[in-house]
């Protein structure tokens, strides 16, 4: 997996290439970078610092973004299936449309997230905190919702998902209380 650094990155887009599968991006700070239609498939991206960022419709498959900071990240229509989004910071993020299915979310921040219409299928969300989330429409078919906090959020349908008693309800109990 090749390093790249933000001035590369940022002039290669530039010049119109959007490919970038596999590239090594560990620790990069892109604040407010705006990076429509950028392809990140494999790539590593742990730790980057992609505040207000633009990444809407982004090819994101499989790739690493542990602990990365994404607050009010615009990821409208991404696809991140599969990526790895562990301890990763998505407060008040764009996520609508995404697809995020069999993605990894463990401990990530979703507070305020939008939602609305994102797959979610097969995702892991244990110990993510969604307060105050929009998820009218999202897909939460067999997501893994074990110590994940939904507080005040909106449009929860947990119908095929997987809770247990330390799911914290939109109401603010536990399920199956």
């Amino acid at each position: 997996m090749d390093r790249l650094t933000k001035d590369a990155l940022l002039a290669a887009y530039t010049t119109g290439q959007r490919c970038f599968s596999l590239v090594n991006l560990t620790g990069v700070e892109l604040f407010e970078v705006d990076l429509r239609q950028i392809d990140l498939q494999g790539s590593c991206l742990d730790g980057c610092y992609i505040p207000y960022g633009n990444l809407s419709l982004a090819k994101l498959t499989g790739a690493s973004l542990i602990r990365a900071h994404l607050g009010d990240v615009n990821l409208y229509g991404a696809d991140l299936a599969g990526a790895v989004l562990n301890e990763a910071d998505l407060g008040r993020a764009d996520l609508r449309g995404a697809n995020l299915a069999g993605a990894s979310l463990v401990g990530a921040n979703l507070v305020g997230a939008d939602l609305r219409g994102a797959t979610l299928h097969e995702v892991n969300l244990e110990r993510a905190n969604l307060s105050g989330a929009k998820l009218e429409g999202a897909d939460l078919a067999q997501a893994s919702l074990s110590r994940c906090n939904l507080f005040r959020a909106t449009g929860v349908d947990l119908d095929q998902s997987r809770c247990d008693r330390t799911t914290i309800l939109p109401s603010g109990y536990n399920y199956g209380r």
